[in-house]
């Protein structure tokens, strides 16, 4: 943009509050979702706050969020915004991978999810689902977080790292890929290579899970003639355009990032799903005679018996609504941009919040009410008001992945099983403790076996 031209723009309003130093990262640390919804309340449709440093403008409102997911592509880095996952997926895995090689990993993230697999996943996790209530007997009491967090990293694995793997699973994995879930902290995004027993960890369990999972390539390429239909076999088969293999630490990295897609994310949706389905029992019963009315002579719970399950997928939506798993969603400002005559400069980091969006009252009325029957995305307006995936080029791989999921879990578990709250229902509270939302802990309920 001419510099003449740039001097003419208006600048974004500036969110008051910043501290010499750290600016509005202290407000930010406390709870972050409710600290861009000041922003939002505080500036409109554009509002800059500081990052320690890292001038940020968040976008609010259908139009700037639209622009934002789609039509500001060409101006926008992802990468250079998620600089804090490059220590977790790998060195020049994704976002650290030049633009044509990362273009080529996603397209095979992608393939791995693709529709021939997803049938065959549907029957992994129902027997995965199938497995877990086997000792539960006619009742009892669980943390349902995590017991989900448990239950999804099983479906995860093995549908993404074959059943070869998955009954191999150990203690050590869990533990290491937890610990690299823990280096997704809010400082990571500032500066993911600070001294801090946090990183160390990340570190060692990224190392040690390469030499976890080369274990299970090197064993598959030994015995080449096997068809394991998961996402592990696409990876070790995609080639980039000039015909080359990826690297055991790139198939280790695209592992890792469709894992946090299939497993963290999902683990605290499915954990506030059953909330949501004992604090709402009208809303659930309805739910529940869908599925019995579906499943009542004996169909199989297959991909295909899942297609069109509605009250059930209306439900997942509005749960996803009031509590999306990503809070805010980030790019890096490449060449400068004129929104609507305001100057956004390069070198700022943009971002959206789809938990304000999901809770302005203006497209979604008393936001705070679980109302499974309002509308969502089904206006043009209300498609980029809705965006717990994101939206545009870029909308999440790994939605279809996880709507599936939930959608097997819940059909498994609703046909045998009702949820009632333990706890008060006002303390079932979001966590904002890390990037990624998840019910409070302790997270109970308790179950009965419908007879």
């Amino acid at each position: 943009m001419p510099e003449s031209a740039a001097r003419e723009l208006k600048r974004p309003p500036k969110v008051s509050g910043e501290k010499p130093g750290i600016g509005h990262m202290e407000e930010f640390d406390v709870n972050f979702a409710r600290f861009l919804m000041r922003c939002n309340a505080e500036c409109g449709e554009l509002a800059e706050y500081n990052m320690a440093g890292q001038q940020t403008v968040l976008m609010s409102g259908p139009r700037a969020q639209e622009a934002f997911l789609k039509t500001l592509d060409k101006q926008l880095s992802r990468a250079a915004a998620y600089q804090a996952t490059v220590p977790v997926f790998g060195k020049g895995v994704i976002f650290d991978a030049p633009p044509d090689r990362m273009k080529t990993q996603l397209k095979i993230q992608v393939d791995a999810l693709r529709y021939q697999n997803m049938k065959h996943y549907a029957t992994i996790i129902a027997q995965e689902v199938q497995d877990w209530v086997a000792d539960w007997g006619d009742e009892g009491e669980l943390d349902f977080l995590d017991e989900f967090i448990r239950l999804t990293l099983h479906t995860a694995c093995h549908c993404l790292l074959g059943s070869d793997f998955r009954h191999r699973m150990t203690e050590e994995f869990k533990a290491l890929y937890h610990d690299l879930e823990k280096g997704l902290q809010a400082i990571a995004f500032v500066d993911p290579y600070l001294q801090q027993p946090l990183f160390e960890a990340r570190d060692n369990a990224r190392m040690r899970l390469q030499e976890l999972i080369s274990a299970i390539i090197a064993e598959r390429r030994a015995n080449s003639d096997v068809e394991y239909g998961d996402a592990l076999e696409t990876f070790m088969s995609g080639t980039y355009k000039d015909g080359s293999l990826l690297s055991d630490n790139e198939i280790t990295g695209l592992v890792i990032a469709t894992m946090f897609a299939g497993h963290h994310t999902s683990s605290g949706t499915a954990a506030w799903t059953a909330v949501e389905l004992a604090r709402n029992p009208e809303h659930a019963a309805v739910v529940v005679e869908e599925l019995d009315a579906l499943f009542a002579d004996g169909l199989a719970l297959t991909f295909e018996a899942l297609r069109e399950i509605p009250r059930l997928e209306a439900f997942i939506e509005e749960v996803l609504r009031l509590h999306p798993p990503l809070v805010l969603l980030m790019r890096r400002v490449i060449e400068d941009i004129d929104y609507e005559g305001t100057l956004i400069e390069a070198g700022k980091t943009v971002a959206i919040s789809t938990y304000g969006s999901h809770r302005n009252a203006e497209h979604f009325p008393d936001p705070e009410r679980f109302d499974p029957d309002r509308p969502r995305a089904n206006t043009p307006e209300l498609m980029w008001a809705y965006i717990p995936f994101g939206g545009g080029p870029h909308k999440c791989a790994g939605n279809a992945f996880a709507l599936m999921q939930l959608k097997s879990i819940f059909a498994a578990l609703l046909t045998q099983y009702e949820f009632e709250l333990v706890d008060p229902p006002e303390s079932y509270q979001d966590d904002f403790s890390a990037m990624v939302l998840k019910p409070s802990s302790p997270c109970r309920l308790r179950y009965k076996k419908r007879h």
